[in-house]
């Protein structure tokens, strides 16, 4: 039987860069905007989106416009700006030092014991790619980027679960730039618990994604409307129950949840 080796990068959220931080570093090689954007292959509104939203992150501005001089003027980087961006290089830096570590640990002998058998099956593991992320969305769901049609508000991006089902996003071309999406890439796709209706049968019209699965969770309370849908072994969603409905879901009872493409969030991790 042979050891199957676990994608640390992958589980720990570190395969991916962080486009906002490459067009920081851009305007600061470069003092221009619209060359950081050309430079990162993405448009100058969605540079400009980068920039204010690491700004609101941070707190404090972090570019500046540099006015006169030979050149005409052009954006610099703040002091801030530059803290930023040498934080993000020592943060990678270590990251990737601990992944060497990592790696070396696995190999050694002393840790034999805790090597993943591959049973001929997907190593389990491989599925923990949002374990660095946290927020305040409940579902959080692995999936696999299927598809992309660029529409001609807004992009649709069909997201493949781990168990054949798909969810559909709808986000703007500016995120699809700025998170560098393509088929095949590993995301999370997150939407909050509130977002999700779970009900016996459910008729999806327009832009509604709807998942199959069965009851694996509800509270006793009558006035506590959560549930948990489990769509597969490992894999669950958790939604409420309709304020209206007369009959309460049971455990392991087949159901569905609906919810809406445009409250379906995509993450990446690292």
């Amino acid at each position: 039987m042979t050891e199957s080796a676990i994608q640390f990068e992958e589980v720990l959220g570190s395969t991916t860069t962080d486009r906002r931080i490459e067009i920081l570093r851009s305007i600061h090689l470069f003092g221009s905007i619209s060359e950081a954007a050309r430079a990162n292959g993405v448009s100058y509104k969605a540079a400009w989106q980068a920039v204010e939203t690491l700004g609101n992150l941070a707190g404090v501005p972090l570019t500046e416009k540099a006015v006169g001089g030979s050149g005409g003027g052009g954006t610099h980087l703040t002091r801030a700006g530059l803290q930023l961006m040498q934080a993000a290089e020592i943060l990678n830096t270590a990251r990737a030092d601990a992944l060497t570590r990592i790696r070396a640990a696995m190999n050694a002998e002393a840790v034999e014991n805790i090597a993943v058998k591959d049973s001929g099956s997907r190593p389990e593991l491989r599925n923990i790619v949002g374990i660095g992320l946290r927020t305040s969305m409940r579902n959080q769901l692995p999936c696999e980027v299927v598809e992309i049609q660029t529409r001609h508000a807004d992009v649709q991006v069909t997201l493949a679960l781990a168990d054949g089902q798909h969810l559909v996003s709808r986000i703007t071309r500016e995120s699809l730039e700025l998170l560098g999406l393509a088929r095949g890439m590993s995301v999370l796709a997150l939407c909050k618990a509130t977002a999700v209706t779970v009900a016996p049968t459910i008729v999806g019209v327009g832009e509604v994604n709807i998942l199959k699965g069965t009851i694996s969770r509800r509270s006793r309370s009558s006035t506590d409307r959560q549930v948990s849908l489990a769509l597969s072994p490992g894999l669950q969603i958790a939604g409420l129950t309709s304020p209206d409905s007369t009959s309460p879901l049971r455990l392991r009872q087949s159901a569905m949840a609906a919810v809406q493409a445009s409250a379906v969030v995509i993450g990446l991790t690292g």
